[in-house]
């Protein structure tokens, strides 16, 4: 009806000024002129009104486009996987003043911190804290997450890390003027070296070197952990669990532990499931071998995510000379490798002619702690 009532007012004033012209006298061009001055107020007030619309949706236009670049929860997620996996050249940031070797992402506006450190805790495990209430951890180094820190300098508020691979995960707070924002990055990590340990490292000390690993180790009571299993353990497994507890390597290999929150993967728990188990079925998939407490019979220390096994081989009365037994998840060929836990882990990081190396898919290597519930 609007555009209708234009057209009218539009063939007014076309009208008028025909009139206008073609008058004979001076009486009959005012009477055209006075005619036509409706029409003409309402093609101007239609005129304001469209130029009022267009910059208006010239402003919605780019609050779109704003909100556009702003992702949900899982958008950001597969964001944050798509970059991490993207290792060739460095990645560099569009936000002014911020350097090449880092990514900066634009975050949900709903999600506070705790949110965003939920997110990516499900999909990367725990997190390490780099800074804190505006206090950076004064130790962190490129190997530990320093990269995530660079690019706010002082103004850093909050940062946790996430390493995987080749690069750094970060999610955190920012000071911005007289306010405080969130921040979510992916940055480089460089390659832990394992070349500057003395010649007498121990294997779970190269695992820390190769891995980059700082996190705080934790203290077992070994003695009521090998009572209920029945059975002293080998040494560097029980150092190895220690230190790396309760996650995956490359995620990866899980080493069971002790008193380990995720199921199926405390050690002493899943010794008594197989105990029940083989009893009640017999030899079954693990033919030859019997399953311990057998004499000389397999205890299970590891799982992969390909549902590949990893047993002691519980013969002799030393634990630390126990082999390794290995077999995949159809149970019909087994793998020897006479070394400790810790030295198959570190084989395993670095040497791609291991059985399951991880070697032959990243250069750089880490340790993924499983989520915790109870902090």
């Amino acid at each position: 009806m609007n555009r209708l009532l234009g057209y009218a007012m539009c063939w007014v004033v076309v009208m008028g000024v025909i009139t206008l012209g073609a008058g004979e006298d001076l009486s009959d061009r005012l009477a055209a002129l006075v005619a036509a001055l409706p029409a003409w107020g309402y093609i101007g007030f239609r005129v304001r009104r469209e130029i009022r619309a267009i910059r208006e949706d010239g402003r919605l236009a780019r609050e779109r486009r704003r909100r556009g670049k702003l992702m949900d929860r899982d958008e950001l997620l597969d964001a944050l996987t798509m970059l991490v996996g993207r290792a060739a050249g460095a990645p560099e940031c569009g936000e002014r003043g911020h350097a090449a070797g880092h990514i900066c992402l634009a975050v949900p506006q709903e999600l506070s911190l705790a949110d965003l450190v939920d997110a990516i805790n499900s999909r990367y495990g725990s997190s390490r804290n780099l800074a804190m209430g505006g206090h950076a951890d004064p130790t962190v180094d490129a190997t530990t997450g320093l990269p995530l820190l660079r690019p706010f300098g002082a103004e850093v508020v909050d940062m946790r890390a996430w390493a995987h691979g080749s690069r750094w995960i970060g999610a955190g707070t920012v000071r911005a003027g007289d306010d405080v924002r969130r921040v979510v990055l992916v940055a480089e990590r460089a390659v832990p070296a394992v070349a500057g340990l003395p010649a007498d490292a121990t294997w779970v000390e190269k695992i820390v070197a190769v891995t980059g690993w700082a996190g705080e180790p934790r203290t077992v009571d070994w003695a009521a952990v090998e009572e209920r299993v029945g059975t002293a353990l080998p040494g560097d497994y029980k150092q190895l669990a220690e230190i790396f507890a309760d996650g995956a390597f490359d995620g990866f290999l899980s080493v069971y532990g002790p008193a380990c929150r995720v199921a199926g993967e405390d050690l002493a728990e899943h010794v008594e499931y197989l105990t029940a188990f083989s009893s009640r079925e017999g030899r079954g998939l693990w033919e030859p071998h019997d399953i311990y407490p057998a004499p000389g019979g397999l205890l299970q220390w590891g799982a992969s995510v390909q549902a590949d096994q990893f047993y002691w081989l519980t013969e002799g009365d030393d634990p630390d000379r126990w082999p390794i037994l290995a077999t995949d998840d159809a149970y019909d060929s087994w793998s020897r490798f006479d070394g400790t836990v810790a030295e198959f882990v570190f084989r395993m990081l670095t040497e791609r002619s291991h059985p399951f190396s991880t070697a032959r898919y990243f250069d750089t290597h880490w340790f993924e702690r499983y989520e915790s519930h109870e902090e």
